[in-house]
Parts: structure tokens; C-alpha cells; sequence
């Protein structure tokens, strides 16, 4: 049987399929996490930037009080904004984080975003509105990845959380930041599907001992409700749950779309966190390690290949290209 686990460089084992809390609206988190952890759901990938950590975690709680799980049964990973890259404010960011959860630790903590933006204080605006300001300004600010990685450290010093990681990274940054590391990057969390495949990165990671999360494993799918330019790149592209290739597949396996483009993933050994409110295919989408495609559909869904990246500051930021993928 394929294996349902991945080991990180830390020593911890973080599940190979997930829930994404990207997109669950607050006011219905708690229900949805409690849902997915009742169809066999272990990690949930949550964020300060979803704005659900807390419901998230209620949702968790609940689980554990009804005796469904224990809280080592869970695996938590989320992630530190750009506004609080700065030491002082990442320890801080990191200890409310985990008070929102309210589950005693984090599992994996990722830098969501290889850049940093000016502090802004929670206590004075809770959420910032995507990457700009009141103004609709993107304010950098001059604090270096090495200063945010020492924090996260210290983050894991302190027991906050049980490994590290980055989000949004290129391979020059991984090399870098692996000069210096005393704790090591466990995980690197990626925009990655049939038409951004990312070979070497993904190369490079996995070399170097550092597990690969894939996000949007259904390319266009998540980006097309966001409104304007930030789903400009989805419309334009066919659904890869449409393409002939992948619903060929499928048929052959008697699997639908969604599966075929996870266990492309899982099967490379990357972990994938789709969600969904639908049971069916909440139990679907956990089923993506039970069947093996053959090399040449994995060679032929990647030759869907056409570096295509819909999360890119460097396009939906116009006024203040953050070109990070560049």
C-alpha cells in the first residue's frame, strides 16, 4: 500500500493528503473542520491570512472533547504574514497564532511569502487587506529572510511549534537559507498542478530532505470566484477537470478528475491539501493513495506543463508589481 505519511527533516511525520482552509468562511470553519476530521481528515492548512485560524480551531476542539481524536492524531500548519517578518513582531505573530488555535502547539509553521511588509499592529488593524494599506499602497519593508527564519527558530525553541518551513520560495532562497539553519526546513508549500509543474524546484527540494505541499491542485478551479485581476489568469485557461487527458484517466480508473490530479501529486510523493463542503467529495479527495498511475499518464499529464502560475503578486499587484517568481 502506498504510503500516507511523509517524513520531515525535523523527525515529524506530516500526512501526505490534507484539508485547505484557504477560501472557508469564518462563520462556517468550525463545522467544516469538525465535517472533515469525521470523513478521515488529519492535517488542515490554515493561515493568519484566511482569517479562520480561530473557527478552525474550535472545530479541531470539538473533535477532540467528543473523543473522535487526540490533538497528536492532528497535524496543524500554518502561516506568518508578511507584515510581521521582523524578529520581535514573528515570536509575537507566532504565540497569538497558536492561542487562536487554541490546540497547545503548532505542527508545522511556513513564512507564507518570501518578502516583507511594513508592521502593522494587529491590535490596531486586524486583518491587512491583502498586501496593501488603507491607501492601496504595498509598503516593503527592509528586513531580510535570514532575521524571519531565526525567529521561526526560536519559534520551535519556545515549543510553539514542532517544525518549519517556507511557502512561495525558489531554489535560490531554499540554498540560502540552508547556510545558516539550526533547525531545518521541514517543508516548502508550492502553487503546483499540470500547468505549473515545477520540476526542478521540486527536484531540489526533495534532494535537499525538504517535503513538497502542493497548493491549487486544480489550477484555475480555486483562483475563479476571486474578484478581478486576481482571477483574470483562471478565466483564461481550461479547467484542468475538463481536460480530455485527465477525464480519460479517470474513466480508465474509475476515479473522477479531482482524484487523478491529486494522485499525480501524491504519487511523486508531494502532498496535496484540497478542500470541499461536499461529503462525497470530501471521502473522494482522501482516496488519492489507494491506485497508481502509470509513468507515461504522469509523463503526459506533466507535459500539460505551460508555467502558468495564477498566485503571482507580480501580476495581480500592478501598481506595485512584488515580482517574487521572477
Amino acid at each position: 500500500m502506498a504510503p500516507s505519511t511523509v517524513k520531515l527533516a525535523s523527525g515529524h511525520e506530516m500526512p501526505l493528503v490534507g484539508f485547505g482552509l484557504w477560501k472557508v468562511p469564518a462563520d462556517q470553519a468550525a463545522e467544516t473542520v469538525y465535517n472533515a476530521i469525521k470523513s478521515g481528515y488529519r492535517l488542515f492548512d490554515g493561515a493568519y491570512d484566511y482569517q479562520n485560524e480561530k473557527e478552525a480551531g474550535q472545530g479541531i476542539q470539538r473533535a477532540i472533547k467528543e473523543g473522535l481524536v487526540k490533538r497528536e492524531d492532528i497535524f496543524i500548519t500554518t502561516k506568518l504574514w508578511n507584515n510581521y517578518h521582523a524578529k520581535e513582531h514573528a515570536l509575537a505573530f507566532a504565540k497569538s497564532q497558536n492561542e487562536a488555535w487554541g490546540l497547545g502547539y503548532i505542527d508545522l509553521y511556513l513564512i507564507h511569502f518570501p518578502v516583507a511588509l511594513e508592521y502593522i499592529e494587529p491590535e490596531k488593524r486586524r486583518y491587512p487587506a491583502w498586501w496593501m494599506d488603507d491607501q492601496g499602497t504595498v509598503k516593503p519593508a527592509n528586513v531580510p529572510i535570514r532575521e524571519t527564519w531565526e525567529a521561526l527558530e526560536e519559534v520551535v525553541d519556545q515549543g510553539i511549534a514542532k517544525s518549519i518551513g517556507v511557502s512561495n520560495f525558489q531554489a535560490q532562497s531554499l540554498y540560502d537559507v540552508q547556510r545558516y539553519t539550526r533547525h531545518p526546513i521541514s517543508s516548502l508549500q508550492i502553487e503546483h498542478h499540470p500547468y505549473l509543474v515545477q520540476p526542478d524546484l521540486i527536484a531540489m527540494a526533495q534532494e535537499n530532505n525538504i517535503a513538497v505541499t502542493a497548493y491549487s491542485s486544480f489550477g484555475p478551479q480555486s483562483f475563479k470566484e476571486l474578484p478581478g485581476i486576481f482571477s483574470k489568469r483562471a478565466h483564461g485557461a481550461e479547467p484542468l477537470l475538463e481536460s480530455s487527458l485527465i477525464k480519460g484517466i479517470a474513466g480508465k480508473y474509475g476515479k473522477t478528475p479531482a482524484q487523478v490530479l491529486l494522485r499525480w501529486a501524491t504519487q511523486r510523493n508531494v502532498a496535496v491539501i484540497p478542500k470541499s463542503n461536499n461529503p462525497s467529495r470530501l471521502a473522494q479527495n482522501l482516496d488519492v493513495v489507494s491506485f497508481d498511475l502509470s509513468r507515461e499518464e504522469i509523463e503526459r499529464i506533466s507535459a500539460l506543463d505551460r508555467g502558468l502560475r495564477f498566485n503571482d503578486p507580480g501580476f495581480y499587484l500592478p501598481n506595485f508589481p512584488l515580482r517574487i517568481f521572477a
